[in-house]
């Protein structure tokens, strides 16, 4: 078995070749290839830093020394630590491309999604924030694949204000072309919509009151329509039924084409249809009712507008309320900009990882399988079962 660990997690030194080694290079005694996969294994096996990733690796220390290049045994956590706050986040993210190109292509050649649906959201780490020294709270902006299970990108900001600017900059780091871009009111500006379809991607914003006038003209609209004995034939409507968690929820889809008459139509490159979205739940005798209104560059097909709006919830249930839980992510207290970045990430990633397992296990308890078995461990890392 250590044979064909060392096989395995070799290969995994080629997706690292690119990165810069910013340790001096004076008594560099632990290869950088080596520490930054100690700490992918560290983290899938339920570790939260460099503490813990030192730690899991004093245990496993024989397993280590057998599978990788470790001349002078396994780094303590003050050099988890330095690699850590000292790699650029940016260029830590960039040596994981070709990685997340295997596994997006394997999950995709797996799966009959034709036009993946790419939900762009932020999360903040409520106890990353340092007032002392007036660092606040890391607010991450991620590009989550849900169908495929792979968080694709993330770019962080100081507060969730500049996800605006952060979003064009994550969109040029993941190849969107061909897929569904979605994304929250905040984000639904008129530069975004043209940098996606310029990516030749399609998109789906949600619509409120910060464009005020778009949105009552839209609100208008679609009311009109509602109200119509006979209406349009032009406008497409479907309609789900779920029931579980003590509740029942049916959801209402109409899609319908955008009238060109809308404020600043001409301005919003690709905009072909407008939808709504009417949420009712009936739970414990008590109906409530949630609308909601979108933009898009989808062509008509409610169906397909239904899926991407309702995959745009999962990076809620499935990527940050998962970092929450699982990762305990909001417990983290690092207090570097870079060792939060880049401990961000790799959670974000190693989550991925354990998505793309076939084992119908829960991710705490597929950490716990790579904690307490190091074939399991390699299985997730190289993404291969035996």
């Amino acid at each position: 078995m250590a044979g064909l660990d060392r096989v395995c997690l070799e290969d995994l030194a080629d997706y690292f070749e690119g990165l810069d080694d910013p340790r001096s290079a004076v008594n560099r005694r632990y290869p950088l290839v080596s520490v930054v996969v100690i700490a992918l294994m560290a983290v899938l096996a339920g570790a939260g830093g460099p503490t813990a990733i030192a730690a899991w690796a004093r245990e496993k220390e024989a397993f280590l020394i057998e599978a990788l290049s470790l001349p002078d045994g396994v780094p303590r956590k003050d050099v988890f630590r330095r690699v850590l706050m000292s790699l650029n986040p940016s260029a830590f993210q960039a040596c994981f491309t070709a990685w997340l190109l295997s596994l997006r292509q394997r999950a995709e050649a797996a799966s009959e999604v034709t036009q993946p649906v790419l939900a762009v959201d932020g999360k903040t780490s409520r106890r990353s924030h340092d007032r002392k020294n007036g660092l606040g709270a890391l607010h991450s902006v991620s590009v989550w694949a849900a169908e495929f299970g792979l968080s694709l990108g993330q770019v962080a900001t100081d507060d969730k204000s500049n996800e605006i600017t952060a979003i064009p900059e994550l969109l040029r780091l993941v190849d969107i072309k061909g897929s569904i871009i979605t994304i929250d009111a905040l984000g639904t500006q008129k530069q975004i919509a043209r940098q996606i379809v310029e990516q030749e991607a399609d998109y789906v914003l949600a619509l409120k009151k910060n464009h005020k006038q778009l949105h009552q003209a839209v609100v208008s609209h679609i009311a009109e329509h509602l109200q119509n004995d006979q209406p349009s034939t032009k406008a497409r409507e479907h309609t789900t039924s779920e029931t579980g968690h003590g509740r029942e929820e049916t959801r209402t889809y109409i899609q319908m084409p955008a009238p060109q008459d809308l404020p600043g139509f001409r301005h919003w490159t690709g905009l072909k249809t407008i939808g709504i979205v009417i949420l009712t739940c009936l739970r414990n005798g008590h109906e409530t009712t949630n609308t909601r209104y979108y933009i898009s560059s989808l062509s008509l097909g409610v169906k397909r507008f239904a899926r991407a709006v309702r995959t745009h919830w999962s990076i809620e249930n499935t990527l940050h309320w998962r970092l929450d839980v699982t990762y305990r992510e909001d417990d983290s207290r690092p207090r570097n900009e870079h060792l939060r970045e880049n401990q961000a990430w790799i959670n974000r990633f190693t989550l991925s990882l354990l998505k793309q397992h076939k084992s119908k296990d829960s991710l705490a308890m597929k950490r716990r399988r790579c904690a307490w078995n190091e074939e399991f461990l390699t299985e997730v890392l190289t993404t291969t079962t035996t």
